[in-house]
């Protein structure tokens, strides 16, 4: 068990990569599509409103949002205007973000499908965004695809919104929690910074790429954090319901002892990286 307060080898470097791509055949997001869509916060609206102050959204009318899970992307950029695709390989996520969609007042055109083959022809996209997803896909295939259904001088964005394991947050406890009902997950100790990613951009032949984060607190109710942790990877995704229950049990007697204000105010980062498709 890695105990609170300590750091993966590769936390600093942003996720271990393949641990997480091993991890990751065992995860069915499907399981969680409920919880993911009731709990998971989307991206905030700062984060939209800093990527429209660097201009990114001049001459885009049309958007794909691979890996879109229940939307929280595509909605956002459905809202300000922009004809929005989203795509994502699991039919139950695909369902709660059109039943968000129908709440919300917005409309997406949602497709089943995967990163790596993407099921559209050449050109066909003025933006591409990736949201909270990069790291499950086989990244080299997917950023080819993505340079190759973007138009010439089209956007490609990959961007996070990551919970932060501060020293003596909760984050930092729950870690130690999901660790200790699934010593298999890889994914804790980040610093919601991944410097892999413009890497895999320059690659595929994008150009002017850039970076840029800020941090943000979410606020969380117990219930909703409750929620929160079992829509993630490590736990409902993964575990059987059995586990599921008794991970959770200990996570509500971890908030009654040491974290009872509600709401929690929970350290978060919100980080992309972005490219243009030359032309």
């Amino acid at each position: 068990m890695i105990q609170p307060g300590a750091r993966t080898a590769s936390a600093d470097r942003g996720p271990n990569i393949e641990a997480t791509a091993r991890f990751g055949a065992q995860v069915d997001f499907g399981r969680t599509a409920s919880d993911y869509g009731t709990f998971r916060a989307g991206f905030p609206e700062a984060f939209f409103d800093r990527l429209a102050g660097t201009g990114a959204f001049s001459g885009v009318a049309t958007i794909l949002d691979v890996g879109t899970g229940t939307g929280t992307l595509a909605r956002g950029f459905a809202r300000r205007g922009m004809r929005v695709t989203g795509l994502d390989p699991a039919p139950a996520l695909l369902d709660e973000a059109a039943r968000l969609d129908r709440e919300t007042g917005v409309t997406v055109d949602y497709r089943q499908g995967t990163a790596e083959s993407l099921p559209f022809p050449d050109a066909a996209f003025d933006m591409v965004t990736a949201g909270q997803c990069w790291h499950w896909f086989d990244r080299a295939q997917a950023a080819a695809e993505t340079f190759r259904v973007l138009r010439p001088g089209g956007f490609m964005v990959i961007a996070h919104f990551d919970w932060l394991p501060l020293r003596g947050s909760v984050v930092e406890a729950t870690e130690g929690l999901i660790l200790e009902a699934n010593p298999a997950w890889t994914m804790g100790g980040g610093t919601g910074i991944y410097p892999q990613w413009p890497g895999d951009l320059a690659d595929a032949g994008f150009t002017d790429i850039e970076t840029c984060s800020f941090d943000v607190t979410q606020p969380y109710s117990h219930d909703g954090w409750c929620g929160r942790i079992r829509a993630s990877a490590g736990v409902r995704a993964s575990l059987d319901p059995a586990a599921t229950d008794r991970f959770e049990e200990g996570l509500r007697a971890l908030l009654a002892a040491d974290f009872s204000a509600e709401p929690l105010l929970v350290p978060h980062r919100v980080w992309w990286a972005s490219g243009r498709k030359p032309g």
